[in-house]
């Protein structure tokens, strides 16, 4: 029985800490929900794991626990597989199988361990709805299936089951609406059992570019569209992306992968669901080449790009690794990160607007690829007068617009006198270079951070 295959997960979890990030958070203890799909493996949620330090998992009617291991995650998707440092704990356990995407108003079970009880749950209901969601654990579009079923906290990473195989992994419910939740489907499950086995890089693929519409009839005349041609208006390509250097900003792109684009950005999937062109990036894999067809000049090309993990300004969410960050003279300088703006709840309306807009709207160049900001100052005798300054973009060095914090720490420690660093809203911050060189053990001691830097940022000298 396929319900034997289930399993609890219980993590240790310790959050990393954005507003120190020298530090990390106290450890949490939180439960998911798990399936068999192998020997020695069990498929649950990424966001079950995430930055989690132990896990356990449990058996049906079953009190022990054995020690498992993350052996490969995809955040983007949402998926982790699990393996035991006991590999005899789960034998005699009939694996589950994969089975094929759901339709419209078949009927499925969500099997998990939902908080407020110990025993296995079971809820019943109907597919509703196959189109591209935003899965909330990493911002990414991707399809998803909509279930009229409960899926609630402990449900996450269990699986959902139609005659007897699993259909999807349970990851989200929708907070406005009741008995409402969404999976996984079988497309992104295969996609990472497959980079799994194959050695492959889990991650979802991006273009990396930014699109528009082409509804409107004016705007195909303007571009030269043949009646009945459709496509989506690029209206930005990121720096170092896989569109980058192959696809430019004025193309109408008309089809991706072999699937068809329509004015409004969708393609019909599989010849059955209209969805969000995003869809067809969850098919492929970082590394792969893709055939993309434009429009540009009046002219159609057929182009191949070399697919890539996205390459956005401001990095969408981070796991299981450390912040990154530099402190100089005092000031706290971070790239920004999703990561960070979620240091205020309901960040959308109470992180500065400075910081969301470019969230939302900075696009990476050659000249910018990281948005730099200064995140706070330690008070110390070189920064006084400067500590209520924080959460403000930098905007120059010495005259000297930084591309990344990399590239802000090559420019800092280069200088001898005076160290000016324009920041938003017009205000500057001007240090004597020989002051901070002697205040930094001083400034580190005082607030017990280890290092000036993050260990990405560590170097042999």
């Amino acid at each position: 029985m396929i319900k034997n295959a289930v399993v609890k997960v219980f993590a240790t979890v310790q959050e990393p800490d954005y507003s120190s990030p020298w530090q990390t958070r106290l450890a949490e203890q939180s439960t998911g929900s798990g399936v068999v799909i192998g020997p020695n493996r069990v498929l649950t949620g990424a966001h079950v794991v995430a930055n989690a330090t132990f896990i356990e998992l449990q058996k049906i009617r079953d009190p022990d626990k054995a020690i498992a291991r993350v052996l490969a995650v995809c955040h983007d998707s949402d998926l982790a597989l699990l393996e035991l440092e006991d590999d005899t704990f789960l034998d005699g356990i009939d694996p589950a199988q994969l089975g094929e995407l759901p339709d419209l108003e078949d009927r499925v079970s969500v099997l998990g361990y939902p908080v407020g009880g110990e025993e296995l749950s079971v809820t019943e209901g109907v597919v509703s709805r196959i189109e591209v969601q935003c899965y909330s654990h990493s911002e990414r579009y991707l399809m998803a299936v909509t279930v009229d079923a409960a899926i609630n906290d402990g449900n996450s990473g269990g699986p959902v089951v139609m005659d007897g195989k699993v259909v999807g992994i349970a990851f989200q419910s929708l907070d406005e609406a009741e008995n409402i939740g969404e999976m996984v489907p079988p497309p992104l499950i295969r996609h990472f059992l497959k980079c799994v086995d194959g050695g492959l890089d889990p991650a979802i693929p991006s273009l990396s570019i930014a699109w528009q519409t082409m509804q409107n009839p004016v705007l195909r005349l303007s571009k030269g569209m043949d009646e009945g041609a459709s496509g989506v208006l690029v209206t930005h390509v990121d720096y170092g992306g896989a569109a980058w250097g192959v696809i430019q900003v004025g193309d109408v792109v008309l089809d991706l992968g072999g699937y068809s684009i329509a004015n409004n950005g969708t393609i019909f999937f599989e010849e059955k669901y209209r969805m969000a062109l995003h869809a067809v990036l969850g098919l492929h894999f970082v590394g792969e080449s893709l055939g993309v067809q434009v429009l540009r000049d009046g002219k159609i090309l057929d182009l191949s790009v070399s697919l890539k993990a996205p390459a956005h300004l401001v990095p969408m969410a981070n796991y299981d690794k450390d912040p990154t960050y530099f402190i100089y003279g005092g000031i706290v300088f971070q790239p920004l990160t999703l990561d960070y703006l979620e240091e205020w709840s309901t960040w959308h309306q109470k992180a500065p607007r400075e910081l969301v807009q470019t969230y939302y709207r900075g696009v990476r160049t050659e000249e910018q690829q990281q948005y730099v900001v200064v995140t706070q100052i330690l008070a110390d005798r070189v920064t006084v007068g400067y500590e209520s300054i924080s959460e403000q973009g930098v905007l120059c060095v010495n005259g000297v617009r930084p591309r990344d914090l990399n590239h802000l720490i090559e420019i800092v420690e280069a200088q001898e006198g005076l160290v000016k660093i324009d920041i938003t809203k017009g205000m500057s911050i001007v240090l004597q270079a020989s002051d901070v060189r002697e205040s930094t053990p001083r400034i580190l001691e005082r607030y017990r951070v280890p290092r000036d830097r993050s260990p990405d940022l560590w170097t042999d000298h």
